[in-house]
């Protein structure tokens, strides 16, 4: 199984939208074989808590305008690790120590990729 076309389409969105507010190291993973309750992981970080708190706000805006609106929240508060479950689509948002420490790139290393944009927003090309 792997990612639904609309999964696929909310995670580029949502990278395009971390991009436009300065995130670091975007990735996306299809995690549909491992987890029932997701199709896509995409996760980002920044060196302070103001910056993970625009790129959060920047992504709900962005995938708002898309008709989806987070069905979870959490991590606001201390800005470190922001959580927001969109369904098809959890978007971590990540300080950049914790998600050195977390590592969740090599929890879910068996996971492929999505191809996301890059931040100039042009996508690999093949993609």
């Amino acid at each position: 199984m792997t990612a639904t076309p609309r999964a696929v389409e909310l995670a580029q969105a949502a990278a395009a939208a971390a991009h436009d507010k300065l995130a670091q190291d975007v990735v996306g993973l299809d995690v549909s074989d491992q987890l029932a309750l997701t199709d896509v992981f995409v996760i980002a970080s920044a060196p302070n808590e103001r910056q993970v708190g625009a790129i959060v706000d920047a992504v709900e805006d962005r995938l708002r305008e898309l008709g989806s609106k987070p069905l979870r929240r959490e991590g606001q508060r201390e800005g470190r690790w922001v959580l927001l479950d969109f369904g098809d689509v959890v978007v971590h948002v990540m300080h950049t120590e914790d998600r050195q420490f977390y590592d969740l790139e090599r929890l879910w290393k068996d996971c492929p990729p999505v191809v996301l944009p890059d931040a100039d927003g042009a996508t690999p090309s093949g993609a």
